[in-house]
């Protein structure tokens, strides 16, 4: 995804440096004529009082890359920003808006919105920070909404993983029981879509469900991570649900017990697919 939005910023005229822990991203973007720092420290040097804009997988990577020995934090200018477009813990989140100027800003859409720079965006900080991150936003993201001071994205972000982890497992078991029952998945799937139990979950992941293709788009090892957050949050503000609980369960099952980390999130089916 972070190749992806480089690459819009880049056809949008600004000046892009890429720093990648892998070189086959940073070489793709090198090629198309943005520039490349071979450290974190050089690439804050580089952005100088510019934006820096994050797009990792956990919050000990954002930690680590960011504040770490060797991290951007070693050529930081006090005039710069971080725009993290990850899904990273709340509480980090606030405590890293306390030492720099912070925009929470995770999204949603996948690598297909990523593509086509219709992201959604879920953005935390404060007023000034978020209009001026805004700008960069709108090149990557069509539907873009502050929610309030740093850490606000990101429990926007939470909540939307709630839905798709559990609306996920739902339509994977809808889809399996009129298998079960003797009912085409295919045709039960075209049917629903006419109806209220339609959703974009439905519409992509349901089709993979029926086709058993579960190569990787979303990762169920980054969603099982998202879930985790999810119930680490819950629990800091008490709130308790057994679905929820539930949920875990069925993620913590598929990735660990059953070792499918890798595969598209879709494949949760296999749950009920291997009953």
């Amino acid at each position: 995804m972070g190749r992806a939005m480089a690459r819009h910023l880049h056809e949008a005229g600004a000046e892009v440096v890429v720093w990648n822990r892998s070189n086959p991203p940073a070489e793709a973007a090198v090629a198309i004529g943005m520039k490349r720092a071979a450290t974190l420290p050089e690439l804050a040097r580089e952005i100088g009082a510019g934006v820096i804009c994050l797009n990792l997988t956990t919050t000990d990577v954002v930690e680590k890359i960011v504040f770490g020995e060797g991290g951007l934090i070693e050529g930081w200018n006090a005039g710069a920003m971080i725009i993290d477009f990850g899904t990273t813990g709340v509480p980090e989140t606030r405590k890293f808006a306390t030492r720099l100027t912070w925009v929470d800003a995770p999204v949603s859409g996948g690598q297909v919105g990523a593509e086509a720079g219709d992201l959604t965006i879920m953005a935390g900080g404060t007023d000034a920070a978020f209009q001026r991150a805004l700008p960069i936003l709108q090149v990557v993201g069509k539907r873009i909404t502050h929610l309030g001071p740093a850490g606000s994205g990101q429990v926007t972000k939470l909540a939307n993983q709630l839905i798709v982890a559990q609306t996920i497992d739902a339509v994977a078991q809808a889809l399996r029981l009129a298998e079960l029952a003797g009912v085409d998945s295919a045709r039960v799937r075209e049917a629903l879509l006419g109806g209220f139990a339609e959703s974009r979950i439905l519409q992509l992941h349901g089709d993979r469900m029926v086709r058993r293709d579960f190569a990787p788009g979303g990762r169920s090892a980054l969603q099982l991570k998202d879930v985790r957050l999810i119930c680490e949050l819950a629990e800091s503000v008490g709130f308790q649900s057994p679905t929820l609980d539930n949920c875990r369960a069925q993620w913590e099952k598929f990735v660990h017990a059953e070792g499918h980390g890798e595969l598209d999130h879709s494949g949760l089916f296999l749950l009920y697919d291997e009953r």
